[in-house]
């Protein structure tokens, strides 16, 4: 990605530099967030938790996360998103690291409440921040890199975890990653950005309401998909590991290394999407083709997968699994992508906000789902017949509700609902607006 002249006089951080610090505080939330599902087979153990209380305890990170979401986004866009990444880092490895001396199931539910809260903000911040400061015609391939960031996330805590956990038991895990993710807010102190705030400052931009944005068929579609297709991500990143150990019959350093593969590829793969994505519109490819063509054939894999994950021997399951995430890893750059496009620097961090908060619902609910369905029924089957049917639900919502992806003009939705309020801007930021509608 190469830096625009104007980019580089008034900001001494480059977009690579600023895609990598928000690629990994990506790897770093998931690794932390991860890393009870890790242990769960060695925690329902010692603290003798049924499916249905370690089901509640993955599922308690996601209730905070998600209600937090619009409050996050609506910070990142008055107060700047680098100081609400920033303040969410330092919240979400505290609570790691205490987590390491909790004492039983209140204890470990009140800090995942606490890092729930903690990680709100990095969806957020995250777009703003590259909607903000990367040239629209890259903003695939930032995106490819921050997939890449919240799914090698999963595969290192899962690998490193699990051997880690594996001798020297889950608390020294849960200490040793949240001391190592307090470590990146020493480069991030050093960080300087451009993004529009709706603070008063040295200029005024045309943004638009919170009201405009609600009546955006585009955010309810986006909103509708992220949901759907979340599910199964969710209930694949909170059970895998319980599931291969109890269901599967394989030990924890089996576990980590067919899991810990398993995320790396997908990883792998959005960058690859990413800088294909950019190189197709590039050549006069549409972007429209490209985000939805490749969601709705992730969603289309995403619920054979499931099914196959749940039905087939042991082989046919984890190649069920593989599949799963090469896909997903192809489709990764398209989710926050296209509402970066849609949403324009001015409207990101509001727009990603609702977005995640209803997409995250299922992060809430498929955790503590499954958890009841397994102490019901005895089976894995019906938890993943579900997780294959709500990739029909992202089908819908990103292919048949969301329009066209292409920028809105905020100034032509109609007045109605906007709001002329003072910002502060650079120059950068009115040349982002500007050249982002051609580019696209």
């Amino acid at each position: 990605m190469r830096t625009p002249e104007s980019h580089v006089s008034r900001a001494p951080t480059s977009q690579r530099q600023l895609v990598f610090l928000v690629t990994l505080a990506f790897a770093i939330s998931y690794v932390d967030r991860g890393n009870l599902a890790t242990a769960g087979p060695l925690l329902s153990d010692e603290l003798k938790l049924s499916p249905t209380e370690l089901g509640t305890l993955l599922s308690a990170f996601y209730l905070t996360y998600a209600t937090s979401m619009v409050p996050a986004g609506w910070l990142a866009d008055r107060y700047g998103a680098k100081r609400v990444l920033g303040l969410g880092v330092a919240l979400w490895s505290g609570a790691t690291l205490l987590t390491g001396f909790a004492g039983g199931f209140i204890g470990i539910l009140a800090l995942r409440l606490l890092l729930g809260v903690g990680e709100s903000g990095v969806f957020p911040s995250g777009s703003k921040l590259v909607r903000s400061n990367v040239d629209t015609t890259h903003i695939g391939i930032a995106n490819g890199f921050i997939s890449f960031g919240y799914q090698i996330g999963p595969a290192i805590g899962t690998l490193a975890g699990g051997l880690v956990m594996a001798r020297f038991g889950w608390r020294a895990t849960f200490v040793l990653f949240g001391i190592l993710s307090f470590l990146w807010l020493m480069p991030w102190s050093r960080v300087k950005v451009h993004e529009p705030t709706t603070r008063r400052g040295i200029g005024t931009l045309h943004i638009p309401s919170f009201p405009a944005i609600l009546r955006q068929r585009a955010l309810w579609g986006t909103a509708l998909g992220v949901f759907g297709g979340n599910y199964s991500f969710f209930f694949v990143l909170a059970w895998l590991p319980t599931y291969l150990v109890k269901a599967r019959g394989l030990a924890m350093d089996e576990m980590a290394t067919i899991a810990s593969p398993a995320y790396a590829l997908s990883a792998v793969m959005g960058v690859i999407a990413g800088f294909g994505i950019d190189q197709w519109v590039r050549s006069g490819g549409s972007v429209n083709a490209a985000y939805k063509g490749l969601l709705a054939i992730y969603f289309i894999v995403a619920l054979v997968s499931m099914v196959g994950m749940a039905l087939l021997p042991t082989g046919g399951s984890i190649t069920c699994l593989y599949a799963y995430q090469f896909f997903g890893g192809l489709a990764s750059p398209c989710l926050y992508g296209a509402s970066q496009i849609f949403a324009g620097p001015a409207a990101t961090g509001r727009w990603v906000g609702v977005q995640n908060l209803c997409g995250n619902l299922s992060g809430i609910l498929a955790p503590a789902l499954t958890g009841i369905l397994v102490d019901a029924s005895g089976s894995y089957v019906p938890a993943f017949v579900v997780a294959g049917l709500t990739n029909v639900v992202a089908l819908v919502g990103w292919v048949f509700v969301t329009p066209t992806v292409s920028p809105i003009d905020w100034q032509a939705v109609g007045g109605r609902g906007l709001a002329r309020e003072e910002v502060s801007i650079t120059p950068s930021d009115t040349a982002a607006q500007s050249h982002g509608s051609p580019d696209v």
